[in-house]
């Protein structure tokens, strides 16, 4: 009789648990659709209006939809017949005001006193911090990148010190105004570590940290920071890879990633990324990407 009553506690006791666990794995599941469904689709429908946030927005890979949706841009890139070029279509098809910095994020920290003196007296109400590069347009160990000593400081100076300096620049401002949005641009090769491409996912990890802090000092205060985890777009960077069910156009993420403001702070920046993201932590997880049997097969 004891041994019967001790057996139907113990059962009691793990079938309480087996139910505790199945409704938290239910109701977590449940939110992260809830939360997929309202970053991914309804954001398609009720938009943010990013004009709430001020006048001119800086940086360059939005600018076409920041352009079509009210804002006046200013663009910084370091070829000016690039700058020129994209200005005046903004001009003449959306109608906005362009402000044009010509400026090389690989330089170090030498170029951001002459940024400062040309943002001066211009409210900034969104940046988005988008410049970002590999030091080798393939997989490679740390030790075989072509001219070490100037190209992993140059990925250094773009991937993350651009990225501080302009927060720097602009968060004064937008404290003053109580209001502001900063995007910055992450990477999939944060999302875990990456051998063979290992400055460039620790400077992506620095920017999806450092964002995620930022947004934690100061979203009280009326600052919005949005930290986008893209997979791969067809951009310079990626060759221009052709465009496919699973590779975005720079144009439809910017799109979509542009959308997800208002909704979350850390995003995919669309579906099918976000998607990827998860099928990929499913069955590509760190432990195995971190393997001596996967990293010598991508060597």
């Amino acid at each position: 009789m004891g041994d019967t009553a001790e057996w139907s506690w113990y059962s009691l006791v793990l079938c309480s648990i087996g139910s505790i666990t199945v409704v938290y794995y239910m109701l977590r599941w449940s939110w992260q659709c809830w939360h997929g469904f309202k970053v991914y689709v309804l954001s398609e429908i009720w938009q943010t209006d990013l004009r709430t946030y001020g006048q001119w927005a800086g940086k360059v890979f939005f600018k076409e939809w920041l352009a079509k949706r009210g804002l006046d841009i200013v663009l910084i890139s370091r070829s000016d017949d690039k700058l020129r070029s994209v200005a005046k279509e903004i001009e003449s098809r959306y109608k906005r005001q362009t402000h044009l910095i010509q400026t090389d994020f690989t330089e170090g920290h030498s170029i951001y006193s002459a940024i400062t003196q040309q943002l001066e007296g211009l409210e900034i109400g969104i940046l988005v911090n988008n410049v970002g590069m590999n030091y080798i347009g393939v997989l490679a160990n740390f030790l075989d990148v072509p001219d070490p000593d100037q190209r992993i400081t140059q990925v250094i100076n773009c991937n993350t010190l651009s990225v501080t300096q302009m927060c720097r620049l602009v968060l004064p401002g937008m404290l003053e105004r109580g209001k502001g949005l900063i995007i910055n641009i992450s990477s999939e090769a944060a999302s875990q570590p990456q051998p063979m491409l290992s400055v460039y996912s620790a400077t992506k990890i620095f920017v999806t940290y450092f964002s995620r802090c930022l947004h934690a000092e100061y979203r009280s205060k009326g600052i919005t920071v949005q930290c986008v985890v893209p997979f791969i777009v067809s951009t310079n960077m990626t060759h221009n890879i052709p465009v496919n069910p699973l590779v975005k156009s720079a144009a439809s993420f910017a799109r979509d990633a542009l959308n997800t403001v208002g909704y979350t702070t850390y995003t995919s920046g669309c579906l099918t990324h976000a998607l990827q993201h998860y099928a990929l932590s499913i069955f590509f997880p760190g432990w195995l990407r971190l393997s001596s049997f996967c990293v010598q097969r991508m060597d």
